[in-house]
């Protein structure tokens, strides 16, 4: 499953959700549902948008939960 991990970096750069919501220009609701259920479908602008808000590449803002091989390499073939 994919989860977002949204909340913990704003909050690490001292992020409120209202705060975050304005600079990336997402919805109120938009931006509760994330921050409640971090496992909620985003759309790609919604989590480019973020990225750029929090000056990170998009693909810290996302993980595997339970985590999962990174590479090719580390599958047991």
């Amino acid at each position: 499953m994919i989860r977002l991990r949204i909340k913990e970096i704003a909050q690490a750069r001292g992020y409120s959700q209202a705060k975050l919501g304005r600079l990336a220009d997402v919805d109120v609701k938009t931006m509760r549902r994330i921050y409640t259920t971090p496992t909620a479908p985003v759309t790609t602008t919604i989590l480019d948008r973020l990225a750029v808000a929090l000056n990170v590449d998009a693909s810290l803002l996302v993980e595997s939960d339970p985590p999962l091989p990174k590479t090719l390499e580390d599958l047991e073939c």
